[in-house]
């Protein structure tokens, strides 16, 4: 996997774009072809930190590795790649489909009345199509047809846009739940704790905060933080801070060229001794030989 450029994982809007798009605040959609043919069907490393992107293959295939983890791509397929995963993807020339970006703000007006639209393109996941009972021709026609009204600039174009989204959103709720069958538990007073808890550590699990911070930026005890962590995750609000900081480090010893010294000042460490025992004690491998293992296992 190549390293990103001077230590630093590109973040783009659209791969390889550095300016904001026209519509930043909205969606766009592309054919696969129209920016992977040109980059050799190889998209690098890099993540969209404000927007979440779905894929619909219709034919080719490939890899996709999305943090640490790769997955193969078997179409028809449909793939999910939330808001600020690391992703890299090799598609077979040829391949064809769309890709959909759609930023936060237009994933969450989409999602109002129904928030586990949210949830579902909170995670990362390649889907196929065949064997779920999904009708593949529909699936494909919603690609389409959004794919037209982007392009065109007809009356109503924005609205029918919207709905072609939603249609998509339903689609990869419903795949979410054929896979693992998680049920359709109403959001609680806990989820949307743990919501914006995660969204508070976004902004500063860099800062060597405690979690008295994050308690007192969400106007709860320490106690009741916990718990609804526990409830909705499955873990501590300390194992959900140390696990997004671990996530990060990853990224760096993964996709970047930086030391493990400059790692540890990446994620908020002063001392790089005390990151190298934090990552050790919690991944069971110091940072370097974390990042031999990687490199030896795509050898």
């Amino acid at each position: 996997m190549a390293a990103a450029a001077e230590g630093r994982i590109p973040h783009y809007f659209l791969y390889g774009d550095q300016s904001a798009d026209v519509e930043l605040d909205f969606l766009h959609i592309e054919a696969i072809r129209e920016r992977s043919g040109p980059h050799d069907w190889r998209i690098r490393p890099h993540s969209h930190p404000d927007h979440m992107q779905v894929l619909f293959i219709r034919d080719g295939g490939g890899t996709i590795r999305m943090e640490d983890q790769t997955l193969d791509i078997h179409p028809p397929a449909v793939m999910v790649i939330p808001a600020g995963i690391v992703h890299q993807i090799d598609f077979h020339a040829g391949t064809d489909g769309f890709v959909v970006t759609a930023s936060l703000g237009c994933l969450r007006s989409t999602s109002v009345g129904e928030p586990r639209f949210e949830a579902a393109a909170a995670r990362p996941a390649v889907y196929p199509l065949e064997g779920t009972g999904l009708n593949i021709p529909a699936v494909d026609d919603t690609f389409t047809w959004l794919h037209r009204e982007f392009i065109w600039s007809a009356p109503g174009r924005r609205t029918v846009i919207i709905a072609q989204y939603m249609r998509i959103l339903v689609t990869i709720l419903r795949l979410s739940i054929t896979r693992d069958d998680p049920g359709s538990a109403a959001p609680s007073r806990d989820y949307d704790l743990l919501v914006r808890y995660r969204a508070l550590l976004e902004t500063h699990f860099r800062e060597q905060r405690n979690l008295g911070f994050y308690a007192d930026a969400l106007a709860v005890t320490r106690a009741r933080l916990n718990a609804a962590c526990n409830a909705r995750a499955d873990k501590t609000a300390s194992d959900l801070l140390h696990e997004r900081i671990l996530i990060e480090a990853k990224r760096y010893l993964v996709y970047s060229e930086s030391s493990v010294a400059q790692v540890a000042h990446l994620t908020g460490f002063e001392d790089p001794a005390y990151f190298n025992r934090f990552f050790t004690q919690r991944v069971g491998m110091s940072p370097g030989a974390f990042r031999r293992q990687l490199h030896r296992s795509r050898q």
